[in-house]
């Protein structure tokens, strides 16, 4: 029931907030912009991590979340203050986000739309996520 109403707020949100949306490029990582990828552990164990970006799980593989942890987590890993990227698997999870990010909480947020997926399609520098 969490996901359904999180869902709709968010949907309903995004019908109206401004995104940046972008592909993954190596003009991207080059600008070094901090990017956060909110899948979860087991999606970065199975394909890796975009070089430089920050892992803070936002949806559990329940699909369960816990909004004000990923908020805290975000806050203590990025300056919101600046323009920041977040990625997922193929850019679904981060559109959504991106446009509650934008709306609600005032961060200039850059969707990476097609995600990992896409990343790994144009051979950009992937890591293996080893957790700490």
């Amino acid at each position: 029931m969490k996901k359904i109403i999180l869902s709709f707020l968010l949907l309903s949100v995004s019908l109206f907030a401004t995104v940046i949306n972008e592909e993954a490029s190596q003009q991207l990582l080059d600008s070094k912009m901090a990017i956060v990828d909110i899948r979860t552990p087991a999606e970065w164990k199975e394909t890796g991590l975009l070089q430089g970006s920050i892992p803070i799980m936002l949806f559990d593989e329940r699909g369960n979340y816990d909004l004000q942890d990923f908020l805290n987590k975000l806050n203590q890993a990025v300056d919101t203050k600046k323009r920041f990227a977040i990625i997922c698997r193929t850019g679904s999870r981060t559109r959504i986000l991106a446009a509650f990010l934008s709306q609600k909480m005032g961060y200039e947020v850059v969707n990476i739309k097609s995600g990992i997926v896409y990343a790994k399609h144009l051979k950009l520098p992937i890591l293996p996520y080893s957790p700490k």
